[in-house]
C-alpha cells in the first residue's frame, strides 16, 4: 500500500468554505478512482491561515496514477484551488505503507 501526502494552505477565513469545496471535488475524485482506499485529512489553523494535510492511502502506484496522471510526484490541482490557495506546491510525496489499524504489521495493541 502506498500513502500519498499533499498539503494546501489557505487563509483562515476561508477554512470552511475550502474544507466544502475539497469534498466536492478531490475527496469525491479519490473515492471514485478504483485502489483507493481511504483519507485522512487533517486541519491546522493559527496565524490567520489554515493548513490542510491530506494522506491519500492507496493499492498500488498504478491506482495513484489512473487519479494523478503519469507523473505521480506532481500535485494535482482544480480550476478553483486558485482562489483558495495561498501557494501551489507542485509535488507531493509517497511513501510505503508498512503498518495501519487492523493491517498487515499492526500487531497487538498492548495493555
Amino acid at each position: 500500500m502506498i500513502a500519498r501526502t499533499w498539503i494546501g494552505v489557505t487563509p483562515a477565513e476561508r477554512s470552511e468554505e475550502y474544507w466544502q469545496y475539497l469534498q466536492r471535488t478531490g475527496l469525491a475524485d479519490y473515492r471514485a478512482t478504483p485502489g483507493f482506499r481511504w483519507i485522512t485529512v487533517l486541519r491546522r489553523v493559527a496565524d490567520g491561515r489554515a493548513e490542510f494535510n491530506l494522506t491519500t492511502f492507496w493499492d498500488s502506484l498504478d491506482a495513484i496514477r489512473a487519479f494523478a496522471g503519469e507523473e505521480v510526484e506532481r500535485a494535482r490541482y482544480y480550476a478553483e484551488d486558485e482562489e483558495f490557495l495561498l501557494e501551489m506546491a507542485p509535488k507531493v510525496e509517497h511513501r510505503e505503507v508498512l503498518a495501519w489499524p487492523g493491517g498487515e504489521g499492526a500487531g497487538d495493541p498492548k495493555p
